[in-house]
């Protein structure tokens, strides 16, 4: 019999582990999953918190139907499983790790657990760290803790010692491609061209290539790429403009499942309970535009480097093979030495941008250097 642990592609050594743990409910406390991006970390977080909530899949968990826990969790809808990322530009800050030690402390809404999953956690800095020391070390009976990084060595001493820790082992790229088009059912050049724009998690990518929004807005970006060479000003600001708008609209989505949680749980939830689900769902929003933004300059990236692959004659790499005609322009206008320099002005782009300063002004400005750059 199936269960959500078979969803993991390339990891079975990891789904064999976290299964025995689920279906025995030999649960710690406290896990510290570690893998290079694209390695399913966040998948199998989330698989975990599914097998340990789901009602009727006795530590396997379940599809179910839209009421089933397991099915919520899947969507991030479930008032027992929490998603962290940073909301600092350096990492976590304080407030964040205060607020889920304060909720840590607190019942179940519907659950037998509660399951924290806390993302980059090798960007917990020391002030974060010892904010989360003692809820790490000794939390409630029903909380479980899962935290992921890139290797244990970058996590904080004090952290790593605290947790069990999980290896994930890479996924070549190619296999990656083959196991994200055997899943969605797409051709192995349009999973590569998704995996970049996710930064090599293929959880992502799956939901990239199955949401047609986010398709159009890397065919918007490679179109105002391809097309710098020959506008001017107020094409550009029209460009950066319609970027923007296509990496919001995948967001409406996301903002329209928060309202329909709140509705569902207004009846019975005490206000200060409510406006707590209301801050967690801003900061998730927040999290959603900082990743989309992201896919965005991974897009711009991918691009430059396949024109630098073409100029280095290496051009049987390229993975936005949509684009070759563009892409042998710019090679051969621009030569390897500027494209190098303009994968910097997208790498100040995201810097900006972590920072908070406006993605519409970013963007703008990415572009412009980027042109100047190229075609000067």
């Amino acid at each position: 019999m199936g269960d959500v642990f078979d969803g993991i592609a390339g990891q079975p050594r990891v789904c064999a582990f976290l299964r025995s743990c689920a279906t025995s409910d030999r649960v710690s406390h406290a896990y510290l999953f570690c893998g290079p991006a694209g390695s399913h970390k966040l998948q199998a977080a989330t698989a975990f918190a599914r097998a340990l909530l789901c009602e009727e899949g006795f530590g396997r968990g379940c599809a179910g139907c839209e009421s089933k826990a397991c099915a919520r969790i899947g969507r991030r809808a479930h008032p027992d499983v929490h998603y962290l990322a940073p909301e600092g530009s350096a990492g976590y800050v304080v407030g964040q790790i205060r607020a889920l030690t304060a909720d840590a402390s607190l019942a179940p809404i519907e659950g037998r657990r509660k399951v924290y999953i806390v993302d980059r956690a090798d960007t917990l800095g020391t002030a974060a760290a010892n904010a989360f020391l003692k809820t790490l070390e000794e939390p409630p009976a029903d909380v479980v803790l899962i935290l992921l990084a890139a290797s244990r060595d970058g996590v904080l001493p004090t952290i790593a010692s605290r947790c069990q820790t999980v290896a994930f082992r890479h996924i070549p790229a190619s296999e990656a491609a083959s196991l994200l088009a055997q899943d969605v059912g797409c051709a192995p050049v349009q999973a590569s061209i998704a995996i970049e724009a996710c930064a090599g998690s293929l959880s992502q990518a799956a939901d990239f290539l199955r949401s047609s929004e986010r398709l159009e807005f890397r065919r918007t970006i490679a179109t105002a790429l391809g097309s710098l060479a020959r506008v001017d000003d107020l094409d550009i600001l029209s460009a950066a403009s319609s970027i923007v708008a296509a990496v919001k609209t995948p967001l409406e989505s996301v903002r329209r499942e928060q309202e329909a949680m709140r509705n569902d749980q207004a009846d019975f939830l005490e206000k200060s309970a409510l406006k707590e689900l209301e801050t967690r769902h801003k900061r998730s929003l927040s999290q959603a535009e900082s990743e989309a933004f992201r896919q965005a300059t991974n897009i711009v990236r991918s691009w430059l480097r396949d024109a630098a692959a073409l100029a280095a004659d290496a051009g049987d790499t390229v993975v936005n093979v949509d684009c070759l005609d563009a892409l042998r322009i710019c090679a051969q206008r621009s030569g390897l030495g500027r494209i190098c320099a303009a994968l910097r002005c997208v790498d100040a782009a995201d810097e900006a941008i972590s920072y908070n300063v406006s993605p519409q002004v970013s963007i703008e400005a990415m572009l412009f250097e980027i042109r100047e750059v190229l075609y000067a």
